[in-house]
């Protein structure tokens, strides 16, 4: 008779769970390393000449735009570029955040109400309304941008600084509402039933207890809607003629190198100071966006 002991038991047998064994790291395909390497070749290669020919004498970046001449590289052309009277650094930074926090602000106040009404209701009329707004995220900018002209002319807001909020308010509230659907969606309704029972309105529910919940969404929102008024260059180009006098970062920027197109060391100083400020606050800010998107992806 064979006894089999605890010793001499099958390894099998006090094999752990599947969910318990550490994963081994799989190598990722040679496929996968060269496409990764040239997207990070093609996404790094113009801000490696931005960075180092505004640092450099035209003569260098006409011949070399490539080189590094450690002897020749100089801060001087980013502080004429900073202190030069055909681009106002100080004024076109101050009128975009004026226009983003403006725009940001309107967009909140008016999204969040409309979001939390969609999520919050199964009829079938809103969920139409979703896709209205949609459709909204569908159509580019540019494209809309002469039907715009004449609308705000009609209304007397052609050139003016209203017309242009109006219009940036307009186009982020698509994405804006999208978002807020998607996360109020994962907010359990007891809290809204809750807060009716003690008295609250749909209105002071939504503000005072919803919309606290909603901070990875706002910030996601804030975050995206802020990049996109900044790098906009169409719509200020279009809606604010030069002679208003009033001129974000992207349209400063072209009113001032445009007459030294051919001028390299006040082109690339220029387009540094512009993208500069843009770069610095989405690494700063980055994870926000990811946790954001992701949030309201999957409801529990």
């Amino acid at each position: 008779m064979v006894v089999q002991t605890e010793t001499e038991a099958t390894p099998s047998a006090f094999r752990a769970p599947e969910s318990l064994r550490p994963r081994r790291r799989r190598r990722p395909s040679p496929l996968r390393l060269v496409m990764l390497g040239l997207l990070f070749v093609a996404m790094a290669v113009p801000v490696y000449l931005l960075l180092v020919n505004s640092f450099k004498p035209q003569q260098q970046i006409a011949d070399n735009p490539f080189g590094i001449p450690l002897s020749e590289l100089t801060g001087r052309y980013l502080l004429d570029a900073i202190e030069s009277p055909q681009f106002n650094v100080i004024g076109g930074y101050g009128f975009t955040v004026f226009l983003v926090v403006v725009v940001d602000v309107l967009c909140i106040a008016m999204a969040g109400p409309a979001a939390y009404v969609i999520a919050r209701s199964a009829r079938r009329r809103t969920r139409l309304l979703l896709l209205y707004f949609l459709a909204g995220t569908f159509i580019p900018g540019a494209a809309v941008v002469i039907p715009v002209i004449y609308v705000l002319r009609a209304v007397g807001l052609v050139n003016t600084i209203t017309g242009l909020v109006a219009h940036d308010v307009a186009s982020t509230l698509p994405v804006s509402i999208f978002l807020f659907v998607g996360f109020i969606r994962t907010i359990p309704v007891d809290i809204d039933h809750a807060a009716a029972i003690d008295g609250a309105g749909r209105y002071r529910t939504f503000w005072r207890i919803v919309f606290p919940l909603m901070r990875p969404a706002v910030v996601t929102v804030l975050i995206l809607n802020s990049i996109g008024i900044w790098n906009d260059f169409v719509s200020p180009q279009m809606l604010l003629s030069p002679g208003s006098g009033h001129y974000t970062v992207t349209t400063a920027i072209y009113a001032g190198i445009s007459q030294y197109s051919t001028d390299l060391t006040k082109v690339f100083p220029n387009l540094l100071l512009a993208v500069a400020p843009v770069i610095i606050f989405f690494i700063y800010l980055q994870r926000h966006i990811v946790s954001g998107l992701t949030v309201g992806a999957v409801k529990g």
